[in-house]
């Protein structure tokens, strides 16, 4: 019996070892021989060819990139289900797309829904993979040989590889089971290749090329560097080289390869004046790294282009009198850079070239402007998306290029940005939907508050407004408030309403530190001391004001955009004075010629817009604010035009002067009325707005937005 039992337990220890030697530590022994390599992809000159089932075929990317948020949850929490996956799956394909690009290794109910939707499919959708760099290691001290950078490069690389062959047990420390498993579904039949590292950080690069210049060198068995390469290129030969032996090695397959780049390091050369407006101290030159003939799938380009940034041919002339740049003229004189940017990064080029992100955000707020083309970064409405993701995709067809990647398939509610993010609790923007940052909104897909439908559409229809919503009475007017994880809405109701030579008044009171009774401009009173006041001054005048005590741009961004330090003298805590309310645009982050700070520019985000605010409306304007029909006016207001940093807890922003910036105050509740200009000085009488979060739980349902329609027009034909 002890002779059994030893047996036994040898036997279950040499299981689990081989079980954990093969599955979590990548050991294997190579017995195919000389089998020959498999692969279902190959380049031809400036063509992607893949074999589709009958033979190599020129092969045109049309693809989504596809992130891991959902609302509610962070990335990280890997919390997207397999029938999620499916459903998406099958929109995605019939919108005329064929590709998936995704950026790192997720959950397996990610591989679990590729193996179940493609492996009885007669047209399957294709994967292109992504191995991510920890931001944290790319930002840091070291260079990229360092072990903490290459060495873990190259180790993600190999777990990738296993991952997508089905042969991997994994936890990707993120302190979630999702992000835990074993990834037993092969997928790699329909993965057409790899995308390795992200958007580089262009001092890691230069500090990489300065601190390692005598490794400028790499020879491998699949890849090597020319005589011009720099270290960091030579950096990125070894990693791509040692995952190509990798998997020919283990699996004997190989496939599409390429290395992240965007325009911040891109290859090419600029005058003095662009290269200090935008800083531009380092390049990454695929070319510089070739394949071997042992290589049979092939290498291409991959760059993140958009329309807005950096618009590096507005600022000189002579790249107009190359060849065949007179197309990109347009008919109002101006140029449109992004085709002719694009023209000049695949000019560039030997192998083909994949532009692997392209994207407008269909968000309220607004980073950057495309002053040539109109295709911005923000402000634009769904409609207005699609339009310009319809004018990117021609443009880049018309450079040449062999693939194009839409960012992004869904809206995701984590995204954080630079001219909003001082404002948000960082923390907690994964509970709620913040319509002015743009990066929430790049998505085709949108994700609406409400479990089925949103408690409230801005389109004129009053049907969802009850007597239980009425806030605030007087002077006729009637004033009603509702909310949900989006929008503060408001419903005036009066008998014969219009704006037509009047003004109406809506006071908020939101922080109780600070606030004034009387806004000196417009010369009207309250009966509490408000925050903000909307203006409701006809279709194209209408705006909300911020009381100057309460402004977060001037607290947080005065300085940076040419003003005073106004911690020094700062505002009354009952300032008469109401401002504008802007958001900041960047215009390019360096120094002039003359060596003073860049000044940037700004733009008037409390602006309020005319329109129908219901998706299921034809003439739908996703970025209004409000609409008048017959007796009642309806409008919405972003939580973050409030100064309201988490409202999935009713926190807003506490004094900026008491606490030398943006500190969390929790409320209950918020005060409102609705008023006009009077002879008497009648203060605007305000009543009880009750407030009560949601936490970490809120609803939502998912919508295609009218760009989706758009592309599917061009690419379903």
């Amino acid at each position: 019996m002890k002779k059994f039992l030893t047996a036994a337990v040898i036997v279950i220890l040499a299981v689990f070892l081989l079980d954990t030697a093969y599955y979590t530590w990548g050991f294997y022994v190579n017995f195919s021989g000389d089998k020959e390599i498999q692969t279902l992809t190959g380049v031809e000159g400036k063509e992607i060819l893949v074999d589709t089932g009958e033979g190599m075929k020129p092969f045109e990317i049309k693809g989504v990139d596809m992130g891991a948020g959902i609302p509610g949850h962070f990335a990280t929490e890997y919390a997207i289900d397999k029938e999620t996956y499916l459903r998406w799956f099958k929109m995605i394909q019939e919108m005329g797309a064929n590709t998936v690009r995704v950026y790192t290794i997720l959950s397996p109910k990610f591989y679990e829904a590729v193996y179940e939707y493609n492996h009885e499919n007669p047209d399957p959708l294709y994967i292109i993979h992504g191995v991510w760099v920890n931001d944290y290691v790319l930002n840091s001290h070291v260079d990229a040989f360092d072990d903490q950078f290459l060495e873990t490069f190259k180790k993600d690389c190999r777990t990738l590889v296993d991952v997508l062959h089905g042969r991997k047990k994994l936890n990707l420390g993120y302190g979630t089971t999702n992000a835990s498993g074993s990834y037993t579904k092969d997928i790699s039949q329909w993965v057409l290749g790899y995308i390795l590292g992200v958007e580089w950080e262009d001092v890691t690069v230069a500090y990489t090329d300065h601190m390692q210049d005598s490794k400028n060198v790499y020879d491998g068995t699949y890849m090597y560097t020319t005589e011009d390469a720099t270290p960091f290129e030579a950096f990125l030969a070894e990693v791509g080289d040692e995952m190509i032996a990798y998997e020919t090695g283990k699996y004997m397959e190989q496939r599409l390869i390429a290395f992240s780049n965007w325009p911040t390091t891109d290859p090419l050369d600029f005058p003095e004046v662009v290269n200090k407006r935008f800083m531009k101290c380092a390049k990454v030159d695929t070319e510089h790294i070739h394949t071997t003939k042992a290589f049979r799938s092939g290498q291409f380009a991959s760059y993140h282009v958009y329309p807005y940034h950096p618009d590096y041919l507005r600022f000189y002339e002579d790249w107009k009198e190359l060849p065949d740049m007179d197309q990109y003229q347009l008919e109002n004189g101006k140029y449109n850079t992004y085709g002719a940017y694009l023209n000049l990064l695949n000019r560039h080029h030997s192998m083909p070239v994949v532009i692997s992100e392209f994207g407008i955000p269909a968000s309220r707020g607004r980073t950057q402007i495309d002053y040539n083309t109109g295709r911005s970064q923000g402000y634009m409405s769904e409609k207005e998306q699609g339009e310009a993701l319809i004018d990117c995709y021609y443009d880049i067809k018309k450079a040449g290029c062999a693939g194009s990647i839409i960012f992004t398939w869904q809206d995701e509610w984590f995204k954080r940005t630079w001219n909003t993010l001082a404002n948000e609790d960082l923390l907690k923007n994964a509970y709620w939907s913040d319509f002015q940052t743009n990066e929430q909104y790049f998505g085709i897909l949108s994700f609406d508050p409400g479990k089925e439908e949103s408690i409230c559409y801005t389109d004129g229809d009053v049907g969802e407004w009850s007597k239980e919503d009425i806030v605030a009475e007087g002077q006729g007017l009637q004033l009603s408030a509702k909310y949900d994880e989006k929008f503060l809405y408001f419903r005036v109701h009066q008998k014969g309403l219009s704006l037509s030579g009047r003004k109406l008044y809506i006071p908020i009171d939101v922080t109780p530190k600070t606030g004034s009774y009387y806004e000196q401009g417009e010369g009207i009173r309250f009966e509490r001391p408000s925050d903000f006041l909307i203006i409701l001054d006809g279709k194209e005048n209408s705006r909300v004001l911020v009381q100057e005590r309460y402004e977060a741009f001037e607290a947080i961004s005065a300085e940076d955009f040419g003003g005073e330090n106004p911690y020094f003298d700062p505002p009354d805590k009952n300032s008469p004075i109401f401002k504008k309310i802007y958001l900041g645009l960047l215009m390019g982050q360096s120094i002039s010629d003359q060596a003073t700070v860049q000044k940037q520019e700004r733009v008037e985000t409390g602006k309020l817009t005319y329109g129908n605010g219901n998706p299921n409306d034809p003439d739908y304007n996703s970025v209004s604010d409000f609409i008048i029909n017959g007796d009642d006016l309806e409008l919405r207001i972003p939580w973050g035009l409030l100064n309201f940093s988490n409202p999935s807890e009713m926190q807003v922003h506490d004094d900026y002067y008491e606490n030398y910036g943006i500190v969390n105050l929790s409320i209950k509740e918020i005060y409102a009325g609705i008023g006009e200009d009077s002879d008497d000085n009648t203060r605007i009488g305000m009543g009880k707005i009750p407030l009560k979060g949601w936490g970490k739980n809120p609803t939502y349902h998912e919508r295609l937005k009218q760009s989706y329609y758009e592309m599917q027009k061009i690419w379903a034909k």
